[in-house]
């Protein structure tokens, strides 16, 4: 009976103390900062990269699950690149809006859980977000004023040849709080303050006629505030592509369009009163909000396309770590002769992809662009540009405070 007590005792104690280590290593894990990445990437992978321009607006959005369903190596290199960076939470551009059973899930599952070299490992992305965007949706209305109403191409509300091109899905590794995911397709430029105005060059008329601009919305494709869940906190995916700056005239439609959707972002996160989410609700982000703005913003600071400090109103915000630019020794050989080639996203020579890192509650630990040089192994991944794509992917490892 005593041995019995004694054991039961011990047992107790044991228990106990397991209870006590365990309780301890849980909170010491709660407070300890995380470390996560963040990615974007402009993969290219709408029915231009796939179809002659002529198929382009009777196949559209059939094209890339085609792609998909065809094991296009296009498509196997650009899920090697990724496999390669291994980012947590990554926003791809250009990734036509279609059903996911035929698109992103192919995409995950047949590609990106597909280990696609010897040499690296598969990668999963449990939580997926995908909603629709403005390119390619018909307008009722000759919107670049070339004397034909023609729906699609320059008359859609978002440039594009069909609905759902150049659209974007986010791929996390984390969990996305669906429930609280806030979009602004539809918000209307009208309806941004002292919004740059767009008129016929040589006159005061403006470009857009009211019925045009009472329908015009600001986002050429749209903006998405995708909260996720890292650990004990929320971080907030702010991810958008905007316009090119260009394809237009003297009156620079697209250039000030490309300004105020970035303008959007740097409103948003001073929790601008005027923004008026799809369901109709109001403001941005409340102060000390941990977000990163992420996406191909069209926009460089070398650019003489741009309206004047388009992409400034980012990176020099005051709550946005906009001063680290991730850099890689392929951009700086691609451009030998400019001293910011390193700091480049595009094949095109300019730095358009960004990660930007709220100041608040997010330390940079390193970061890069995925541009390998000319004597390495990996250079055939961005050889060409029907190799993956026009952009490199770029990353920022982030420490959660």
């Amino acid at each position: 009976m005593l041995t019995s007590a004694i054991y039961r005792s011990r047992q107790y104690w044991r228990l106990l103390l397991l209870s006590l280590s365990l309780t301890m290593i849980t909170s010491v894990h709660a407070q300890s900062p995380q470390q996560v990445r963040f990615a974007t990437y402009n993969v290219s992978m709408d029915a231009s990269n796939y179809l002659a321009f002529e198929d382009i607006p009777k196949q559209g959005a059939k094209a890339l699950a085609s792609a998909l369903a065809e094991q296009t190596q296009q498509i196997k290199n650009i899920a090697h690149v990724i496999q390669r960076v291994r980012p947590d939470v990554i926003l791809l551009n250009e990734f036509d809006y279609i059903d996911a059973a035929k698109g992103v899930d192919v995409f995950r599952k047949q590609y990106l859980a597909v280990a696609q070299a010897d040499d690296v490992k598969a990668i999963d992305y449990p939580y997926v977000y995908i909603a629709p965007v403005n390119t390619g949706q018909p307008s009722p209305f000759d919107l670049d004023r070339n004397g034909k109403k023609e729906r699609f191409g320059a008359d859609a509300w978002g440039f594009g040849l069909y609905p759902g091109q150049y659209g974007m899905v986010l791929l996390s590794r984390y969990p996305i709080l669906t429930e609280q995911v806030r979009t602004f397709q539809h918000f209307k430029w009208q309806d941004m303050p002292n919004a740059l105005q767009v008129t016929v060059p040589g006159s005061d008329e403006p470009w857009y006629s009211k019925q045009a601009m009472a329908q015009f919305p600001l986002s050429s494709k749209s903006h998405w505030d995708v909260p996720i869940r890292v650990g004990e906190q929320i971080i907030h995916a702010l991810v958008s592509h905007p316009t090119p700056p260009v394809f237009d005239g003297e009156e620079n439609r697209n250039g000030k369009r490309n300004h105020d959707e970035i303008r959007l972002w740097a409103d948003y996160v001073n929790d601008a009163d005027y923004l008026i989410d799809d369901n109709g609700v109001k403001g941005g982000l409340a102060s000390e909000t941990r977000f990163v703005i992420m996406g191909d913003q069209n926009a460089s600071v070398e650019s003489n396309d741009n309206v004047d400090g388009a992409i400034l109103q980012l990176l020099n915000h005051p709550l946005i770590q906009g001063d680290m630019a991730p850099t890689s020794k392929g951009g700086a050989e691609h451009t030998p002769d400019n001293p910011q080639a390193n700091t480049h996203t595009a094949s095109w020579r300019k730095r358009a992809d960004y990660v930007l890192p709220s100041q608040f509650g997010l330390t940079i630990v390193n970061s890069g662009i995925f541009w390998p040089t000319k004597d390495e192994p990996l250079y055939e991944l961005v050889q060409k540009r029907e190799a993956t794509s026009d952009h490199r992917l770029v990353w920022v490892d982030l420490k959660v405070n």
